[in-house]
């Protein structure tokens, strides 16, 4: 490890000086030390910068913009499938050659390209990346981000600490618990080299039918949304890690997901002041370093009908102008088919950067696109002025999150922060303060261990969306038998057969209660059935919507109902700690849940919840 750290710190010096800057110290430099308050950068720092865009050729500076994701755990040695897939769609082996070919100013992780299988090797991939970029013709450090919003999007799981995620917290409603989980949260991806995280979501979610959203927002409520996002913001950064609000400029009445369609958003401006607004000028004020694009269409605002995305109106015209946002623009990904159903994909970097665009993400094909911003170039549909202006926001930015001192970390960084003791214990602590009691007919809950001693718990069993274990009702089922109840998981699908459903109710007889997990259930959902098959037992039936909390408006007869906002390991326990009445729910509904018969009227408003 010696050798290789030796290696390490001489490239992050190398990278330094080029920049004009000091030589790092050796090892890594904890969170606090490298956070800075976003300010105007000082003179010498633009001027040091200004130097290293000039050294630039197109080409380099064309790479900078791109943000791409690449297949392997290692930078240089990748599994050889993951090699296969990078050659066959970048045309390069492994992420060092992604580097030295294209010389992209970041690269995202994901689960399913093998880049986070584990913490240690996650922090050897972001050091080999740094590496490799430290050994460029002009070496300038990369930006390594993703998606870890926590809740049902987060790429890095187990061991490290997963919190509940957006809409969990907005039930929670405390703005401490927020921050807190936003900077834990932080000082771990930063542990592992990760310097930037695409969250919070700021997207109000005032349509239950939003297919893509949903409880990765915090909430219907504006201004409470704004609020948590401002939290978050500053959990983060002062972490040390930029963070990035999306999507702009708002996604949270669709029905539409962008990532297989075009969402069309109607709001009109004054509608979109009240609504979509809060959020993204809180994260402004509170000088959050980037913010994500959407692929939607808001005619009220560029009546041409382009996605966001690629829209003038809308990324210059409001985020730049009447926003007074002058931090990184970055899209979301590129692959989407939300933007690519209206041009090809060679036109979408380009007009993303004339848009107002700096920073292109994860392109579907990245040497099509690196070649249409090189011919803009060329032909003067982009200048070189307009490029270095997006470069040195880019690079501030990493001046600011202090890759340009020390882009690396070290396996003992790892070790003292990622999913420690007390960070597990934090995120409970957490999660307790967010599961909702939606109903409790009679008392129903808590459930007695003198009375209802043998608990069956069925349902669905949604993969992990976090690779954090589960399944759903086994999690459920070993929490309350820790908690002294005798439980049982039966698994019985999404979409649950008639079989299935028999031997539920079956299952039943022999026990004293159930409950139910339920996931997004429809009014044509065959989950109704194992419910209504479940409650016509006359036994104890407990219902708990384990992703969106709307279910309970399609299940008649349910006595008691709770909504966890996630099927992930933390919150699950923390739903079994309340239904064993050893937490008391302390959730708020940050939604509101119309009824099922009548959408237009409410079954319960935002800031419903019973208590114990």
């Amino acid at each position: 490890m010696h050798s290789r750290r030796t290696v390490l710190t001489t490239a992050a010096a190398a990278a330094a000086a080029a920049a004009g800057g000091a030589t790092p110290s050796i090892g890594h430099q904890p969170p606090s030390l490298v956070s800075a308050p976003v300010s105007a950068p000082a003179p010498a720092t633009r001027a040091r910068l200004r130097r290293l865009i000039s050294r630039m050729t197109p080409q380099e500076k064309a790479g900078q913009l791109f943000v791409m994701r690449v297949y392997g755990h290692s930078a240089t040695d990748p599994d050889p499938a993951d090699a296969a897939a990078n050659q066959k769609e970048i045309g390069v082996a492994n992420a060092a050659e992604l580097i030295a070919k294209y010389h992209v100013g970041g690269i995202i992780y994901f689960g399913w390209a093998h880049n986070t299988r584990e913490p240690h090797q996650i922090a050897d991939l972001s050091n080999g990346i740094q590496k490799a970029a430290a050994a460029q013709r002009v070496p300038v450090p990369l930006l390594i981000s993703t998606d870890q919003e926590h809740g049902i999007v987060a790429r890095v799981g187990a061991p490290a600490t997963l919190f509940p995620g957006a809409m969990a917290l907005g039930a929670g409603g405390s703005r401490d618990d927020a921050h807190t989980a936003a900077r834990i949260a932080g000082e771990e991806l930063y542990a592992m080299g990760i310097r930037q995280d695409y969250a919070p979501d700021a997207d109000v979610n005032i349509n239950p039918a939003n297919p893509v959203i949903g409880v990765r927002s915090f909430g219907a409520d504006p201004q409470a949304v704004a609020r948590m996002v401002t939290a978050e913001v500053k959990g983060y950064q002062g972490a040390g890690i930029a963070s990035c609000a999306k999507h702009f400029p708002g996604h949270g009445d669709t029905d539409t997901d962008s990532h297989i369609g075009l969402p069309y958003i109607h709001h009109t401006a004054e509608e979109w002041e009240r609504l979509d607004a809060p959020p993204f000028k809180a994260a402004i004020a509170a000088g959050i370093d980037s913010i994500m694009t959407a692929h939607i269409v808001v005619p009220a605002f560029d009546p041409s009908e382009d996605p966001a995305t690629l829209s003038r109106p809308i990324l210059t015209g409001i985020l730049r102008e009447r926003l007074g946002y002058d931090g990184v623009v970055v899209t979301d990904s590129l692959g989407m088919e939300g933007v690519r159903k209206k041009y090809g994909d060679a036109r979408v970097p380009v007009l993303a950067l004339k848009a107002g665009v700096d920073q292109l993400l994860n392109p579907p094909d990245l040497a099509v696109a690196h070649a249409a911003v090189l011919k803009a170039l060329r032909d003067g549909e982009l200048t070189e002025r307009e490029l270095d202006a997006k470069l040195m926001r880019i690079l501030l930015l990493k001046e600011r999150r202090g890759l340009f001192k020390d882009p690396y970390t070290t396996h003992r960084a790892v070790d003292r922060v990622v999913g420690i003791r007390s960070h597990l214990a934090t995120a409970d602590r957490i999660a307790d303060r967010t599961t909702t009691l939606l109903r409790n007919d009679a008392g129903m809950l808590p459930l007695s261990r003198r009375r209802e001693r043998r608990v069956l718990v069925a349902g669905v069993d949604a993969a992990a969306p976090s690779g954090t274990g589960g399944p759903p009702t086994t999690v459920l089922a070993k929490t309350l038998t820790e908690l002294g109840f005798t439980a049982t998981a039966l698994s019985t699908g999404m979409a649950p057969t008639q079989q299935q459903i028999d031997e539920a109710v079956a299952a039943l007889g022999e026990r004293d209660a159930v409950v139910v997990a339920t996931y997004n259930v429809t009014a044509d959902s065959r989950q109704r059935k194992l419910v209504a098959a479940l409650l016509a037992t006359g036994k104890p039936v407990v219902q708990l919507a384990v992703r969106n909390p709307y279910d309970i408006a399609q299940l008649d007869g349910v006595k008691a109902a709770l909504a966890s906002y996630s099927w992930t390991d933390v919150e699950l326990r923390a739903a079994a700690r309340v239904i064993a009445g050893r937490r008391d729910p302390a959730g708020r509904l940050p939604v509101a849940i119309m009824r099922a018969d009548a959408p237009a009227q409410e079954l319960y408003r935002i800031g419903h919840g019973l208590a114990y």
